[in-house]
């Protein structure tokens, strides 16, 4: 008796994870600062804070959080803001005060293209 296998296809294969509009790494930011507003709501709450005042505060972080997560999800998108951040860190100019740098390369110059 032959068995015939059925396997499911993935046909998302190469695209970038997506939860409700979260793609790549902004799904992991949204999550790590929920997490620490939810730590900072334990720790105010410890400390005595009055709860109607701490709840309305967690909630507007939250949501300042999420809107700004979103918005930078929506500009840069999947890999924009790791470019975007790597682009920052590269001088746009390098000044040298000598050309010993330039000498003391091995094959020298040679002219042309």
């Amino acid at each position: 008796m032959v068995m015939a296998s059925v396997y499911k296809v993935n046909k998302g294969v190469c695209r970038p994870i997506e939860f409700k509009g979260l793609k790549g790494v902004y799904i992991g930011v949204a999550a790590i600062g929920l997490i620490a507003l939810l730590v900072l709501f334990a720790a105010l709450y410890i400390l005595g804070t009055d709860i109607f005042l701490l709840v309305p505060l967690i909630m507007v972080l939250a949501a300042g959080l999420l809107g700004g997560v979103f918005r930078l999800s929506k500009r840069f998108g999947v890999h924009g803001l790791g470019k975007y951040l790597a682009r920052r860190g590269v001088p746009r100019h390098i000044r040298f005060s000598s050309r010993s740098v330039f000498v003391s390369l091995k094959g020298g110059y040679r002219g042309g293209c």
